[in-house]
């Protein structure tokens, strides 16, 4: 018997594909489970259109992200911050502090577990952080660090 699986089965399949499955499995598990559909021709479309459906709204939200990074590769943040002798600050700015300056300055909602700080900033001047929008998509931000 023909089934769609509508969750990850192991052994099985993953969800949202048309597997052939022994017909008491597919009864008496799969689809009493909820784990799976009877693959007919209405299921079958349903399938057809969700998969066309998502690849339009991955397509759009991987556009979204480049924008973004064009946006942002442009773009710099100031993040002030307190310092001790030699410009030395008194910790480090982390993500959630440049997120947060992002959101204030530039009205860009990042989300700071995104932003990639290589080297912990800890002195002041112009530093470049790396943001990732989407898997295929990464940015550059300027951060700049002032005396507060």
């Amino acid at each position: 018997m023909k089934v769609i699986l509508l969750q990850d089965v192991n052994k099985v399949g993953k969800k949202g594909d048309m597997v052939e499955a022994a017909d008491a499995y597919a009864r008496n598990v799969l689809i009493r489970r909820k784990l799976a559909v009877e693959a007919t021709g209405k299921t079958i479309n349903d399938l057809k259109l969700k998969k066309a459906n998502d690849e339009k709204v991955a397509e759009e939200n991987l556009e979204a992200a480049r924008a973004l990074k064009e946006r942002l590769d442009q773009s710099s943040v100031v993040v002030k911050a307190k310092t001790g002798e030699g410009d030395k600050l008194f910790g480090s700015i982390s993500g959630k502090e440049i997120a947060e300056a992002a959101k204030e300055q530039l009205g860009i909602e990042l989300d700071k577990r995104k932003i990639v700080v290589e080297n912990p900033i800890k002195t002041i001047g112009t530093m470049s952080v790396l943001v990732k929008l989407h898997p295929q998509v990464k940015a550059q931000l300027s951060v700049k660090v002032e005396k507060l």
